[in-house]
This record gives structure tokens, C-alpha cells and sequence, in this order.
């Protein structure tokens, strides 16, 4: 199937034909109706044969349609003590759990079987980290230096101008580094390829505009309309670990603590608004996250400032 990345053996082995028929158009679900990245769909493929692999050694041979459908709750919880007991973390037993869980999903949609027991399964809590977001002084001093360290003046204008689009419209970076040139000049907004190839509009600041004009006006490569708009030295698409490195020598230049990274600004786009009175769903939509969720955990970020803030300002705090 074009497009479709799916693990050396793509099918599972402790499963029989027909249930091995039905995996296989499971991850050509994933990979183009739901358009998962090909990391995700490899892992989740490897997640339910492993499921198959532990089914196999439970039931004593292979599971086909008839003991999928018949499996209680009982059995899930023993394959995530099975899973648990190979020393896999919360998080990857909790990624295990949703691809089993969208698998039987898939099979019931598609008319094959339900398994009701497969709903009544719990997955380990996973604490979520809070965004570590730069201070606004920080943040403007990071993108205003950041091309004061390259080894050729159009490569520091370069530098500036890819932060300028992380701070200023609060894109991923590989989000920045996916654009065209035929994306620029920017109007007031940019269109913008996101995960699981979803599309949005991201406004742009005359400023974050202007700061890409000037890098294209010194590069010293022609770029034609379906060439990479930021390249590297040798005129390829920049690459992600080529920005990460320079935000990793910016650090060191203004003593800026190892939770500065690129992806750091994009925090900061979002902390920031919030702070001047951005409601979340509209910070929702410009950051592109499919769920409220995660907007959500900005707000615990302001609320720690705002903390922080009374701790050190109230005198009684001093006492």
C-alpha cells in the first residue's frame, strides 16, 4: 500500500489468517484514514503483536475471531501484569493499551466483532509534565540573538528568522522547517501542515515576516517555489538537529537553563498570550492541538507564575 510504513513482519504471527487480514487493514486505517505518523503506526503494530504473542501462551494457541470476542476483562488485566512484569513503563504500557483498545475498536466498526470487556480496561496514571516556557525578556532575547553565534551572516539571519516563527506564531519545528518557499512573503497569516497532516492558519507579526524576508534576501542559494524554504549550508532542507544544536550553543552564550530548547518557544507562545488574556480555545486553534487537554496544561503554568509572583511580593509570605 503506498504510503503505508508497517514493521519488517507485518503481520502477527500467533494469529490466525483471518485475524492477520484484519491487522494488516487495520494499519492501512491508521496510516491514511486517520493519518498517523509512520512512528505511531510502526508502534502500535508491534503493541498488538506483541498482544498476540502473550495471547498465544494464555489461551494455549493462537486467538482467531471466535477468542477475541470471548475475552474477559481478566485476560487484558493479565497481559498488562505480563507487560508490566517486562519492566515496561507507564507510559509505553499506556500506548500499548490504546492500540489494543483501537484495534478492537477498528474490528467492531468494521463489523468483525465487539468485545465489551476490552471498555472496562484502565490504564496507568501518567503525570503529565508542565510546559517550561522562557520569561517574555528571555524568549525576545533568545530569537534576537540567535544568528550572533552562526559562521555566516545569512545563516545567523536564518536562525533568526526560523525562532522568529517558533516564538512568534508558536509553530513546532518541524512545522517551520516543512514550509516552501513559495510560502513567502508571508500576508497575515501562513498556512500551516501540522500533525496527522491537518492544516491550519497561523497568524504572522509584520515582524516574524520581515525577519524571514531578510534571510531570503542573503542566501546564496536561488530557491525556486517547491524548494525548502529554510535550507542548510549545503542548500538542503535545514534539519531539525542543526537548530536544536544552535538553541544548544545560545543557551551556553546567555546562560539560559538546559530546558531552553526550540520547542521551549513554543511554550512561550502559548504562556504568554495566555498571560495577556488569551482565551484557550482560540490558543487551542493556533497551536494546532486536536484536544482542549492539552491547551489545558498552560494554565497550570500561569497559575504557578501567579503563584511564584504572591510567594516572593506578599509580605506575610516573608514571615
Amino acid at each position: 500500500m503506498p504510503g503505508l510504513i508497517v514493521p519488517a513482519d507485518p503481520a502477527p504471527g500467533a494469529a490466525p489468517d483471518d485475524v492477520a487480514r484484519h491487522y494488516v487493514a487495520w494499519l492501512a486505517h491508521l496510516s491514511h484514514a486517520r493519518r498517523l505518523s509512520p512512528h505511531t503506526v510502526e508502534a502500535y503494530g508491534r503493541d498488538v503483536r506483541d498482544f498476540f504473542g502473550f495471547l498465544q501462551q494464555h489461551l494455549g494457541g493462537q486467538a482467531g475471531l471466535v477468542e477475541l470476542r470471548a475475552l474477559q476483562i481478566s485476560d487484558f488485566r493479565a497481559w498488562l501484569a505480563h507487560r508490566r512484569s517486562d519492566g515496561l513503563i507507564s507510559a509505553s504500557l499506556a500506548r500499548a493499551i490504546s492500540a489494543v483498545r483501537n484495534f478492537f475498536r477498528f474490528l467492531q466498526k468494521t463489523g468483525v466483532l465487539e468485545n465489551a470487556a476490552i471498555g472496562s480496561l484502565r490504564g496507568p496514571k501518567i503525570p503529565h509534565g508542565v510546559p517550561k516556557p522562557l520569561s517574555a525578556p528571555d524568549a525576545l532575547r533568545t530569537v534576537a540573538d540567535a544568528g550572533d553565534l552562526a559562521m555566516e551572516p545569512w545563516i545567523g539571519l536564518r536562525d533568526v528568522a526560523v525562532l522568529s516563527l517558533l516564538y512568534g506564531c508558536g509553530l513546532r519545528v518541524s512545522e517551520a522547517l516543512g514550509l516552501n518557499r513559495d510560502a513567502a512573503p508571508f500576508g497575515d497569516t501562513v498556512r500551516i501542515l501540522g500533525k496527522g497532516g491537518k492544516e491550519r492558519l497561523a497568524p504572522v507579526l509584520p515582524v516574524v515576516a520581515q525577519a524571514v524576508q531578510v534571510y531570503l534576501a542573503q542566501c546564496p542559494y536561488r530557491l525556486t517555489a517547491s524548494d525548502p524554504l529554510f535550507v542548510g549550508a549545503r542548500g538542503k532542507r535545514l534539519s531539525p538537529r542543526i537548530v536544536q544544536l544552535g538553541m544548544q550553543r545560545l543557551r551556553g552564550a546567555l546562560g539560559l537553563p538546559d530546558s531552553a530548547t526550540p520547542h521551549a518557544l513554543r511554550h512561550s507562545f502559548a504562556t504568554h498570550l495566555l498571560s495577556a488574556g488569551g482565551d484557550l480555545r482560540t490558543i487551542q486553534e493556533l497551536l494546532g492541538h486536536a484536544s482542549l487537554t492539552s491547551t489545558q496544561r498552560y494554565t497550570e503554568v500561569d497559575a504557578a507564575r501567579l503563584l511564584q509572583v504572591y510567594g516572593n511580593a506578599h509580605p506575610r509570605a516573608r514571615g
